[in-house]
């Protein structure tokens, strides 16, 4: 243990400052010394698997790191922005629109739901959920427009028994754009 010990502090010493040049280089003074001290809890934690010369291994431990807190930011803020999104407009509104959209989901045949809840629920581009239905992808964008215009139409069925308009907040004006469901990612292509 005395000799691993001593193994760990000789390349600390030799190579903790080079470490943090490259980390200042890749991102900067504010996260160098986070950046480094777990690059070197690594090394302490693998030490046999450090080889000789150490520098290289290091510095790829902390490349490796700079890209896991550089996915983590991104987590972070695009957590922060749908919770934006769900704040902004009124809430009765955001309610009265998601209730709408589902019940006009409701009234649609199975195969266009399907087709729908592939594209806006799962995020999947026409070529991949193409490939789900088992069709090709010019059929399915075939599909998919005509389960739009249905979708549409049923959102304006439902407004009128409902005895009006239902609501469509800034960002998703009209059927152009995606309903704002919580659970509903982003469409890959514009509604038509």
């Amino acid at each position: 243990m005395a000799d691993d010990a001593d193994r760990f502090t000789g390349m600390y010493d030799e190579c903790r400052q080079r470490v943090w040049a490259y980390v200042v280089s890749r991102s900067g003074r504010q996260v160098a010394d986070e950046v480094v001290s777990e690059t070197f809890a690594i090394a302490w934690r693998r030490l046999d698997d450090v080889p000789e010369p150490a520098l290289p291994w290091l510095l790829g431990v902390a490349r490796n790191v700079l890209r896991d807190n550089v996915r983590a930011e991104a987590r972070r803020e695009a957590l922060a922005a749908e919770l934006r999104a769900w704040t902004e407009g009124d809430v009765a509104d955001q309610v009265t629109e998601r209730i709408g959209v589902l019940r006009a989901l409701a009234t649609l045949a199975e195969d266009d739901r399907e087709i729908l809840v592939l594209v806006a629920w799962h995020g999947l581009s026409p070529k991949e959920a193409a490939r789900v239905i088992g069709c090709s992808s010019a059929a399915f964008r075939v599909r998919l427009h005509r389960a739009r215009k249905r979708l549409k139409q049923a959102m304006e069925d439902v407004a009128e028994s409902a005895g009006g308009h239902v609501p469509v907040h800034g960002r998703d004006r009209g059927l152009a754009a995606r309903p704002s469901l919580p659970h509903v990612r982003s469409y890959n292509e514009e509604w038509s």
